[in-house]
């Protein structure tokens, strides 16, 4: 009941994708999503070159299921990622940025779904414009950077926009059966999710991070702010975004500038490729100096919460959804729910509407 162009394009057997999140996306998680019959994402921009190959190996190890690799175009090793992931078979890539019409060529050229995440109808158009085999849309209700249109909205415009042309992907605001089924419904062929498989078994979120999520039983208080870099992103209110939220622009500036010697400290990047990719950034997203270097280097701020888990010291991007979620299944039982609902409904709405 639950095949569409998405399940065939990608491989797996069920329409649920696994986002990429960095620092919480690693080879555990990832092969449980595969295993389970999802789709999983690596993170990929959140680790030095050696660390990356390491885990597609891993991930390999754990399943033999397909699965994906993320990137962005800014990080220093954007290009040694894509071979990467060409040398080793990965099945797709993921990116909100895109890397540029000669890399997707390279990519699609050796078989690899390109899979970029937007967040408006032209953005979708573009893509696919580029050689987007599959789009992923982001409603407002979803974590991290994110937009304003609600998901309700926004995945039925896409559809109409690119929908006759590749499989659309809806993100924001999923975790069960009914969610599924409203996407299909909208002529979506599947669901991402990234905050409900961050609050599952194999997430390797800290168990003190991870309640702060339980804890959060209000989706009015996952806020959209744009303190971090000055691009809006959904994220649970803290101590750290308040001190963000109150920061003029000189302490934002010292925050950006001290997270970006520790990111480039645990990449081994040089400082020049740093640098290099805050003025990318600001030139091509018109960002001031501090915001591109913030967004150059938020993951070591954002890895405070999820890998050294001090919560309070780092920011915790969260979908709205994790103020409806109160427990951490594992990825099996998890999508062996979301499948079991969406037949159930499937069914009921047949029978209600006298189709079966």
């Amino acid at each position: 009941m639950l095949s569409t162009r998405l399940t065939e394009k990608l491989g797996c057997k069920y329409p649920i994708v696994q986002t990429a999140m960095g620092w919480v996306a690693d080879p555990n998680l990832v092969a449980g999503s595969c295993n389970a019959g999802g789709f999983g994402f690596l993170a990929g921009a959140t680790i030095p070159p050696q660390e990356m190959e390491r885990d597609i190996l891993r991930v390999k190890e754990l399943t033999g299921a397909p699965f994906g690799v993320n990137f962005h175009m800014y990080q220093p090793n954007a290009e040694a990622i894509v071979d990467m992931v060409i040398r080793h078979g990965v099945r797709a890539v993921s990116y909100s940025r895109s890397p540029g019409p000669q890399m997707i060529r390279k990519l699609k050229d050796a078989g690899v779904i390109c899979m970029p995440t937007v967040g408006l109808p032209k953005h979708a158009l573009k893509a696919v414009e580029l050689g987007a085999d599959v789009v992923t849309v982001q409603g407002g209700e979803g974590g991290g950077h994110t937009g304003a249109i609600p998901t309700t909205l926004l995945i039925p415009q896409v559809v109409d926009a690119v929908g006759a042309k590749v499989p659309v992907v809806a993100a924001g605001g999923f975790k069960d059966g009914r969610g599924l089924v409203a996407a299909l419904a909208w002529g979506a062929d599947g669901i991402a999710m990234g905050t409900r498989f961050l609050m599952t078994a194999e997430s390797p979120v800290p168990r003190a991070t991870l309640q702060r999520y339980l804890d959060c039983s209000n989706p009015g208080e996952i806020i959209v702010s744009r303190a971090m870099d000055g691009l809006p992103q959904r994220m649970i209110m803290n101590e750290l975004l308040a001190e963000l939220e109150r920061a003029g622009t000189l302490r934002k500036l010292w925050i950006a500038l001290r997270n970006g010697l520790a990111f480039r400290q645990h990449t081994g990047a040089s400082l020049g490729s740093l640098l290099r990719s805050a003025i990318a950034m600001s030139r091509d997203d018109e960002m001031t100096a501090s915001q591109a270097i913030m967004s150059a280097n938020a993951p070591m701020i954002i890895q405070k919460a999820m890998v050294a888990g001090e919560p309070a010291l780092g920011v915790l991007p969260s979908g709205q959804v994790a103020g409806v979620i109160n427990d951490l299944p594992s990825c099996a039982e998890l999508i062996n729910a979301i499948v079991t609902e969406a037949e159930q409904r499937l069914t009921a709405l047949a029978q209600r509407t006298g189709t079966h």
